[in-house]
């Protein structure tokens, strides 16, 4: 009976120090489920589980160790290392913000000192007439980079295995609050607030287990394109610039905005409607639909309608910039073609007036006339068709 408590009590120990963290991380097969509950559950209950189980088998181990032969006490010895030794790697290096670090020094530059190169992609946000723009190989290791934009708090965050860049307003009701991160759910990261210990999608900002559930951050407008994209429309930008402490976390995702990454999980499928094809996503609240990338960058302009919201997809000249935008303006909803002549402006056909690359019109009967920006994204088509399970396709 005593050898029994032990080894059941011993798979129990294990199985809870491996779940715990085998369930928030992307382990083969651990992301597929639904199991964020159970996950929530162990990570709140750890260290009185750790200590039940500990009290149940303290009993067949003191008495092994006074009676038992042995060979017996050196297997029980070797396997309460082994239990460390787990222990050690599931608590200390396997955790999320372990792997992932904030970074020591927020170091900013103007355009003239800036260090990253202007075909790098960035997320882009600006807020009281003050521009900040964040290289995704930079955000992407760290997941989340706190600052401040127009003496505003915002959180800027990146999950690369989704390929979903999003800014939040970091306050929860009503309070500044500081993040970690804790792990992923259906292979999208996850932050963990510090008052309430609430977990948030990254992906939408909700709060998807603890006593917020069902709460959202609020999300700030934020754009993704080439820094040279980003700093033609915001010139005085100020650009975030590498930590030197994580320069090989960095280095490790030099081929991510390209898709052409080695890590699995993070490399583009290049077909379309794929796994991990890239694909730009639109989600006005009524509806929710995806634009296949490798269609938007053979045309370089798509026009599509969701109820209430005529779209346009506009490509730079770049295939790296992107731009999404009501078609709206003063109650028509204008048709849109590619210039000819000039691959930084493209024509509306109902007035034939000229419009840049940010949406201005600067020549013919509307200009002056702004376009005005829809909030949109471009992720892995798993992440998205996970999220808005209500998605349609765009299919021409």
């Amino acid at each position: 009976m005593k050898i029994l408590t032990l080894i059941i009590g011993l798979i129990l120990l294990f199985a809870v120090e491996i779940l715990r963290v085998y369930f928030i991380m992307p382990f083969p097969g651990s992301q597929h489920n639904n199991t964020i509950g159970i996950a929530y559950w162990l990570n709140n209950n750890i260290r009185w589980i750790r200590i039940l189980l500990i009290l149940i088998i303290s009993y067949p181990v003191i008495s092994i160790l006074q009676n038992a032969r042995i060979w017996k006490k050196i297997l029980l010895g070797l396997v309460l290392i082994f239990y460390g030794v787990a222990f050690y790697f599931f608590q200390f290096r396997f955790q999320a913000d372990k792997i992932f670090y904030q970074p020591h020094n927020k170091n900013f530059a103007d355009a003239k000192d800036n260090k990253i190169p202007t075909d790098k992609l960035i997320i882009g946000v600006t807020v009281n007439g003050e521009a900040k723009a964040y290289p995704i190989q930079l955000i992407g290791y760290h997941h989340q980079v706190r600052d401040s934009i127009g003496h505003t708090p915002v959180m800027i965050t990146y999950c690369t295995v989704c390929r979903t860049g999003r800014a939040f307003s970091p306050y929860v009701n009503n309070k500044l609050e500081n993040f970690r991160l804790v792990g992923m759910d259906h292979f999208n990261a996850m932050f963990e607030d510090a008052s309430t210990k609430s977990w948030w999608r990254q992906v939408s900002g909700e709060a998807i287990a603890g006593p917020l559930v069902g709460a959202r951050l609020r999300e700030m407008p934020s754009s993704q394109m080439t820094l040279a994209s980003w700093l033609s429309q915001y010139p005085s930008s100020l650009i975030l610039q590498r930590d030197t402490l994580f320069n090989q976390d960095y280095d490790d995702l030099a081929d991510f905005d390209k898709g052409t990454i080695k890590g699995g999980l993070e490399k583009r499928d290049s077909a379309s409607w794929k796994f991990k094809s890239w694909i730009v996503g639109v989600d006005n609240h009524k509806a929710a639909r995806a634009y296949d990338w490798n269609e938007l960058v053979s045309k370089g302009i798509i026009e599509d309608s969701l109820p209430g919201l005529p779209l346009l997809i506009m490509l730079e000249k770049d295939t790296a910039s992107f731009h999404v935008w009501s078609r709206d303006v003063k109650g028509f909803h204008l048709q849109f073609v590619k210039n000819s002549s000039n691959a930084n402006l493209f024509s509306d056909r109902n007035t034939e007036s000229k419009w840049n690359m940010a949406g201005l019109c600067v020549e013919g009967p509307l200009k002056g006339e702004q376009l005005i920006p829809i909030q949109a994204s471009q992720e892995f088509w798993h992440s998205w068709r996970t999220f808005h399970s209500a998605t349609s396709q765009f299919k021409e």
